[in-house]
Formats: C-alpha cells, sequence, structure tokens
C-alpha cells in the first residue's frame, strides 16, 4: 500500500481507469456475441460502434478493431445481412446571417488579391526510354 500521497492518488486513477476500461470491453463483447447469436443490422450496428467508442478512447489500437469490425462484416454478409442505412438528421432551420459591424470588417483595399498557392502536386519521375538491342540477322 503506497505512503506517499501522489502515489496514493495514481492507484485510486489507475482502479478507475481499469474498472472503465473493463466495462467497455464488456460491452464489446456482448455487442459481439448478441451479434454472432442472431445476425441482423441493428446487432452489427451496435457491434461496430461500440468498437468504434473503443478505438476513440485509445483502448483498442485502429487496426484492431478494422480488422474486428472485418469479420463481423464477413459474417453478415454470409448470413444475408445488410448494414442499415444511415438515419438522416432532419434539415435545421437555417438562421439569419449573423450582422456584423463595420468596423469590424477589414477594408476592401487592405485584402490581398493573389489567389492562394496550391501544394505542389508531385509528378512520378520520368521513364527513361529502353535501350535498343541491336538487329540480328536471321
Amino acid at each position: 500500500m503506497p505512503i506517499i500521497k501522489s502515489a496514493v492518488k495514481r492507484m485510486k486513477q489507475t482502479t478507475k481507469r481499469r474498472e472503465k476500461n473493463i466495462e467497455i470491453k464488456k460491452s464489446i463483447k456482448l455487442a459481439t456475441k448478441a451479434f454472432l447469436a442472431k445476425p441482423t443490422s441493428e446487432a452489427l450496428s451496435k457491434a461496430q460502434s461500440e468498437l468504434d467508442k473503443a478505438a476513440k478512447k485509445g483502448l483498442l489500437k485502429k487496426n484492431t478493431v478494422a480488422r474486428r469490425k472485418s469479420a463481423l462484416a464477413k459474417v453478415a454478409k454470409d448470413s444475408g445481412v445488410k448494414l442499415a442505412p444511415a438515419k438522416k438528421a432532419a434539415p435545421k432551420a437555417t438562421a439569419a446571417p449573423k450582422k456584423t459591424t463595420t468596423a469590424a470588417k477589414k477594408p476592401a483595399a487592405a485584402k490581398t488579391t493573389a489567389p492562394k498557392a496550391k501544394a505542389p502536386v508531385k509528378k512520378a519521375p520520368a521513364k527513361k526510354p529502353a535501350a535498343k538491342k541491336p538487329a540480328t540477322k536471321a
């Protein structure tokens, strides 16, 4: 058992994080098992969502998540399940444009008229012409 104040705090933080990580991993396993038991588009979506959350929080590496999602997609394809289309959010009412004061605006003369420089495009190296072989007499 730590005696130093900072070590006590570190131990408390570690146990909290560990418990949270265990919960996230359990939710991934439950969602995956639920999908494998009864493949549906909702179960697939839930399992993939749980995996994405774990990757976002840094619990699993992105390639691990990609591999697991790929395996789930393969099972879904074999069982004939298709991922439900993403729900589209209702269009929000457009608000009136904000009015700005003329003092906040830059004068027209101060604006630069030069076009923005684009990042240089890398070109493939030019191929050397193939060396011609001397013609053989037949």
